[in-house]
């Protein structure tokens, strides 16, 4: 067994993977740019190598460097982590070259497997069922337009290389071709350093179904199960479970049987995810193998009592596979939710900044994989996730649930992220009939707001705590400021009944405390419906909530000023005014905001890095035409126009860097 690892990879996947090792006993090195001195996984490892500047390419790219630091921290092997060079057989080779074992599959597996047009043919020759489509290179805009008449629309525009979902594009119609093409080719040249782009037909409402597998060095391979994958934006998986709804014990064997196939076929060595799409008829495609661990692995470990990093380790060390394929049992439902630093109410760009507050769920069969803390600075340079929250229950209504009381308590503060989001997908009902596809979203969101109301239940419970902390923290306040009676030597006997008006948004609710002043016991009243509840022990500030209704626990996470409470739960944000009815009589009468009349700028939605200007000086523009692309978080993204009119100034150049609100152009309208 290997005495000492270097990691090369960093954030929640070099804790996760730190802790696997401490388990097993084995030293680990980690490996820092000048952004992330102070994450904690430094901290976590055994040892450190600083391997550069901040941008990927100037550290977890520099091939030569992280092997110089393996050699020169005497390490034995060096683990890829499921990112940055995982998949880059050049990597792997070099590691190799130099004495260290990669923790991962052999050079040629990954040379044959991590290109999607050489994996397609290898799968095709093995008599695995394929997308169909053109597996060949295209080049001039004539013979593309050729291809996809035969391949017919909508069809998929894809990399040759890379994953993540990084350089697709659905293209509807001939129209449309040129222009995906173009950002498709472009999107994927700076992510992998290879523009190479295929065609498949896109298969409407597909459900994105992947199985694990592991295999040695002596020809053993098993499969692990599948994990659903659907929920996804940009093609990057957003939630993940296992088993999936739509798979049958016969289905997950046969499905399974062809990932063993196929890594077979390419004589696969280590851990790797066969991915597959489902179509309505239960018809199953191959659609590329990772040639790595999967960021949503954890499912399946909850599942089986697993640890996949421990037999990639004990395989990657010549060891045999301990297990048979009949040995695999799978008990129970797990689902996890990446959290990412985005803001899915303004198309999912990514956010940075400082985490001020940090706060973690926690329970019985909750875990979380974070690479975060306090004080935690995310900045543009690296992918937006942060942690996975994961959790398992005995059937799939268990897990939600979990899923649901974690979501509403896992606390970050300083920076916008996708937390609420998650929670209002697994709320959603079609997620809870397990009515899944690739274009849930899509279908069932509208930036970032449910099309579905929020459930009346839901919005009750949201009452109650606001109501209930405004009620506290007020009477806290009264009872501070007011003397004791020098005629009675005390304060007056405390009011049992007390009536708020609460509005959010157009609603208005009426509710009604029924409780001794101080206790923890009450009767709320939210609409003439009552409801038990069994509150804490109150603090002037409470960040987060735990209140029993009606017998079921419930975690909010809320913030205060004044009259207003913004309240989270269940997916729901909500600025909850809770005022007196004499208090709602005189606010009735306050004159409503002014409405902002639009700036004639153009101004950044994100930080980031400018990598293109679309128009001239003077140029005439139209509301919602792309102007300026940028890079983030390893994703590009255009910025359109907020309205129509002239060109005035151009503020920025490509290679400037620039931040959230900042002006880009002005206009002329």
């Amino acid at each position: 067994m290997f005495h000492k690892i270097l990691i090369a990879n960093r954030g929640e996947i070099a804790v996760r993977i730190i802790g696997t090792c401490k388990r097993m006993g084995i030293k680990t090195v980690a490996v820092y740019s000048e952004a992330d001195f102070r994450s904690p996984y430094v901290e976590l490892a055994d040892e450190s190598a600083f391997i550069g500047a901040a941008p990927a390419r100037e550290s977890f790219l520099d091939q030569e460097k992280i092997v110089e630091m393996a050699l020169k921290h005497g390490c034995g092997a060096v683990h890829p982590g499921y990112g940055f060079l995982s998949e880059n057989p050049d990597f792997a080779r070099m590691v190799h070259n130099a004495g260290l074992v990669f923790i991962g599959p052999p050079v040629s597996a990954i040379t044959a497997l991590g290109d999607k047009m050489a994996s397609k043919e290898l799968a095709i020759r093995a008599g695995i069922p394929v997308v169909p489509g053109h597996s060949t290179p295209m080049c001039d805009l004539e013979s593309v337009v050729g291809i996809a008449e035969r391949v017919g629309f909508p069809l998929l525009l894809k990399p040759a290389a890379g994953g993540g979902g990084r350089g697709m594009r659905v293209v509807a119609s001939e129209e449309e071709l040129p222009a995906a093409l173009e950002a498709c080719r472009e999107e994927t040249r700076k992510s992998f350093g290879d523009d190479r782009i295929f065609m498949e037909r896109y298969i409407t409402k597909p459900r994105h179904v992947e199985i694990q597998i592991l295999a040695d060095d002596y020809g053993n391979v098993i499969h692990l199960g599948e994990r659903e994958c659907s929920i996804q934006r940009r093609y990057q998986k957003v939630i993940e479970e296992t088993p999936s709804v739509a798979v049958s014990h016969e289905l997950r064997s046969k499905m399974g049987d062809v990932a063993c196939v196929l890594a077979k076929a390419a004589r696969y060595v280590n851990a790797g995810t066969v991915e597959f799409i489902v179509d309505q008829d239960q018809n199953f495609y191959f659609l590329e193998m990772n040639t790595r661990l999967q960021v949503e692995h954890p499912v399946t470990e909850l599942v089986t009592d697993l640890d996949l990093v421990e037999h990639q380790i004990k395989i990657a060390a010549g060891e045999r596979l301990a297990l048979r394929q009949e040995d695999v049992c799978f008990k129970g439902w797990a689902i996890e939710a990446r959290i990412c630093a985005e803001d899915p109410y303004r198309g999912f760009l990514p956010t940075t900044g400082m985490i001020t507050r940090y706060a973690e769920p926690r329970g019985k069969h909750i875990r979380v994989d974070s690479g975060i803390a306090a004080g935690s600075l995310i900045t543009i340079y690296y992918d937006s996730l942060l942690a996975k929250v994961v959790v398992w229950g005995k059937h799939r209504e268990e897990a939600v649930a979990n899923l649901v009381r974690a979501l509403n308590g896992y606390h970050i503060e300083g920076l916008t992220t996708n937390v609420d989001f998650c929670n209002a997908i697994v709320n959603h009902p079609a997620f809870i009939r397990g009515d899944l596809s690739t274009d849930f979203i899509d279908e069932h969101f509208v930036d970032g707001e449910s099309k579905e109301p929020p459930a009346v239940e839901h919005m009750h419970c949201m009452v109650i705590a606001a109501c209930l902390v405004f009620h506290t923290r007020r009477a806290l306040v009264k009872r501070s400021l007011k003397p004791m009676s020098p005629l009675v030597g005390g304060t007056p006997a405390p009011q049992r009944i007390h009536d708020y008006v609460v509005r959010v948004n157009a609603t208005v609710f009426k509710a009604q405390l029924d409780g001794d002043q101080g206790g923890r016991r009450w009767i709320v009243t939210v609409d003439d419906k009552p409801y038990e509840v069994l509150t804490p022990e109150f603090e002037y500030y409470r960040r987060r909530l735990n209140l029993k209704i009606n017998g079921q626990s419930h975690m909010f996470r809320l913030q205060y000023q004044d009259h207003h409470i913004k309240a989270f739960f269940c997916g729901i944000l909500g600025i909850f005014e809770v005022y007196t009815p004499r208090e709602w009589e005189l606010n009735r009468f306050m004159l409503a905001d002014k409405k902002v009349v639009p700036e004639n700028v153009l101004k950044c939605p994100m930080p980031g890095l400018i990598t293109a200007i679309c128009v001239d000086k003077d140029a005439y523009v139209r509301r919602g035409q792309e102007l300026v692309r940028m890079e983030s978080m390893k994703m590009e993204s255009g910025v359109a126009s907020p309205c129509d009119g002239q060109v005035e100034k151009i503020l920025v150049q490509p290679g400037q860097a620039v931040e959230t609100d900042e002006v880009l152009m002005t206009f002329k309208l």
